[in-house]
């Protein structure tokens, strides 16, 4: 079997799953240093751009979450305030960053199952927050999905049942 006219492997969907990972940890970097230097989005990226293993991300999926969660931030803030316990100010600048950047990424990249998206932004808060920050995230990261992709999760339930 030649190179061209084999099946595409795993490997492939692997670096594109740890190209997403890589993209959505940079984004995550991007997002908390402008929430606590709100600066323009672009220096920011400036800066991520030079990180170390900016080569090995997805780098139209990175633009999209850091910019898109920065453009979209009032509908994001609004869309996630109902779901949180206590006031927006009180959320450490990860959780913040992590639930804006999950939401934005629940609401425009459809492509992407949300439980995915979910299970990212876990694996991202439990890797940059604090002790139990990934339970508040997973609680409210579910309701932002009921609401964001309600469709999914009703066609997801309908096909277990059957």
């Amino acid at each position: 079997m030649s190179e061209a006219s084999k099946p595409d492997s795993g490997k492939r969907q692997g670096h594109t799953r740890n190209a997403r990972r890589r993209s959505r940890e940079l984004a995550l970097q991007g997002l908390y240093q402008w929430f606590l230097n709100p600066t323009e989005v672009g220096e920011v990226d400036a800066h991520i751009r030079d990180a170390p293993g900016f080569d090995k991300a997805d780098r139209e999926h990175y633009e999209s979450l850091l910019h898109g969660s920065v453009h979209h931030l009032d509908a994001l803030m609004h869309q996630i305030q109902p779901f949180i316990d206590r006031p927006w100010g009180e959320l450490s600048p990860v959780e913040k960053a992590v639930l804006v950047l999950a939401s934005h990424e629940m609401n425009t990249h459809v492509e992407i199952p949300y439980r995915v998206v979910i299970n990212e932004a876990v694996e991202l808060t439990k890797t940059f927050g604090g002790t139990d920050a990934f339970k508040f995230v997973n609680g409210v990261l579910d309701k932002v999905a009921a609401q964001a992709r309600d469709s999914e999760i009703k066609a997801q339930a309908n096909s277990q049942s059957s």
